[in-house]
């Protein structure tokens, strides 16, 4: 099949309001998108300027970062509108995999806190 042949299958069920529809959405999360890195970027220059404590600033960008994820992988990666199993089965491995991380940093970090108490 050639490329003619797939734009005019996809012409056929796809109406204009529709595409007007979508390409609105994507630039409505391209600019969500943006601002949040503008927020980031602006806050990584000048949160010492502002004097906000590093713990703000932290969640700060967690909390950002997360929102980032989300709007990437559900309309960039069009999850958003899939069957909820298979969001689980994708997103699953990457839980798991999150929560070894926290625990295995938490473990590392009592060993770091206590080997710095024995040496002191």
């Amino acid at each position: 099949m050639s490329d003619f042949d797939r734009t005019a299958e996809y012409a056929i069920h796809h109406s204009e309001e529709a595409g007007k529809k979508m390409r609105k959405t994507i630039w409505l999360i391209f600019w969500v998108l943006l601002v949040v890195t503008g927020v980031e970027v602006t806050l990584g220059l000048i949160w010492k300027d502002m004097g906000l404590a590093w713990s703000f600033v932290k969640w700060t960008f967690i909390i950002l970062t997360l929102v980032k994820a989300y709007y990437i992988v559900a309309y960039y990666m069009h999850l958003k509108h899939e069957y909820k199993n298979f969001i689980y089965a994708v997103a699953l491995p990457y839980i798991v995999l999150i929560a070894y991380l926290i625990v295995m940093m938490l473990t590392e970090a009592m060993y770091i806190h206590e080997e710095a108490d024995i040496l002191m």
